[in-house]
C-alpha cells in the first residue's frame, strides 16, 4: 500500500514538493513571528521598490512567501489545481506555465504601476505595496487548463474566467486583479501549445471541481457573492456563441469554396 501511495505522489512530485515549501517557509514564519515575518515579506515582495534596486531574485522567491493567513485553509485547492495540471502535462510544462505567469504578470504589472506613479494616477507608497504569494501562478495554471476542456465546453470555460477575471479589474481597488487577469491571458495563450489527449477520470473531474473553486475564490474574492456567477455565466454564454458563429462561418466558407472549385471545373 505504501509503495502505490508513493508511485502516484510521484506523479505529482512537482506539486506535492511545492506544496511541502510553502507548508515549511509559512510554518517557520510563523514560529520566528510577525515581526521576521513582516521583514521577509517586505523583502520578498515584488514591488517597485525593490526591483528598482535590482533584487530579482524576489521574482522567483515572491512565489514560495504567503502573506495571507491560514494556508492549510486554501492549501487543498491549490494541490488540487496543480495536480490536475501536472497529471496532464507533467512537472516540466507545470513548472513552465505557473513560472512565466507569475514573473510575466508581475513585470507587466510593474510596468503598468510605474507609468500611473509617474503620471499621478497613483500614490507613490504604491511601489512599497507588499506583493508576495502564488496568486498569479495559480491564475496561469488555471488558464492553461483550457486545452484539457473538452473542445465543446472549452469556449464556455475560456469565457467564464475571463468575465470573472476582468469584473474584478473593473470593480476592484487592487492592481493584483489586474496582475490575475493578464496571467490568466498569459496561461489561455500557452495552452495553444500544450496540446494534451486529456484522459478524464472520476479522480481528475473531482480535481477539477476543486481547483476550479480555488481558481474562483482566487479571482473573485473581491466581488460580491452574487455579481460573478452572474458575469461568468454571460461570459461563458457569449464565448459558447462566439465560438458557435466561427464553426459555422467555417462551414460556410468551405462550402463556398466548394461550390466555387465546381463552377470552375
Amino acid at each position: 500500500m505504501l509503495s502505490r501511495v508513493l508511485s502516484k505522489l510521484f506523479l505529482v512530485r512537482v506539486t506535492v514538493g511545492y506544496a511541502a515549501m510553502l507548508v515549511i517557509v509559512a510554518t517557520t514564519l510563523v514560529i520566528l513571528g510577525p515581526r521576521v515575518e513582516d521583514a521577509v515579506i517586505s523583502y520578498m515582495s515584488t514591488n517597485l521598490h525593490n526591483l528598482a534596486r535590482g533584487h530579482f531574485a524576489t521574482l522567483v522567491g515572491s512565489a514560495f512567501v504567503t502573506s495571507s493567513g491560514f494556508i492549510y485553509v486554501w492549501l487543498p485547492g491549490l494541490l488540487c489545481l496543480l495536480a490536475l495540471a501536472e497529471l496532464f502535462w507533467r512537472g516540466g510544462r507545470l513548472v513552465l506555465a505557473f513560472g512565466l505567469g507569475h514573473v510575466g504578470a508581475t513585470l507587466i504589472v510593474a510596468v503598468e504601476l510605474a507609468v500611473a506613479i509617474r503620471f499621478g494616477w497613483l500614490p507613490i507608497s504604491v511601489a512599497r505595496a507588499s506583493d508576495v504569494g502564488i496568486s498569479y501562478g495559480a491564475a496561469a495554471v488555471l488558464g492553461a487548463l483550457s486545452v484539457a476542456i473538452p473542445a465543446r465546453w472549452r469556449p464556455a470555460w475560456i469565457g467564464w474566467w475571463l468575465a470573472v477575471a476582468v469584473l474584478a479589474v473593473v470593480a476592484g481597488h487592487d492592481f493584483t486583479n489586474a496582475g490575475h487577469l493578464i496571467a490568466l491571458v498569459i496561461g489561455m495563450s500557452l495552452s495553444v501549445r500544450f496540446r494534451v489527449a486529456a484522459r478524464w477520470t472520476p479522480v481528475r473531474y473531482v480535481l477539477l471541481a476543486i481547483g476550479a473553486a480555488f481558481g474562483y475564490m482566487v479571482l473573485a474574492n473581491e466581488l460580491p457573492v452574487m455579481i460573478a456567477p452572474i458575469a461568468g455565466l454571460l461570459g461563458a454564454l457569449i464565448g459558447q456563441s462566439a465560438a458557435h458563429q466561427w464553426r459555422r462561418r467555417g462551414v460556410n466558407l468551405r462550402i463556398a469554396s466548394v461550390a466555387v472549385g465546381s463552377h470552375l471545373n
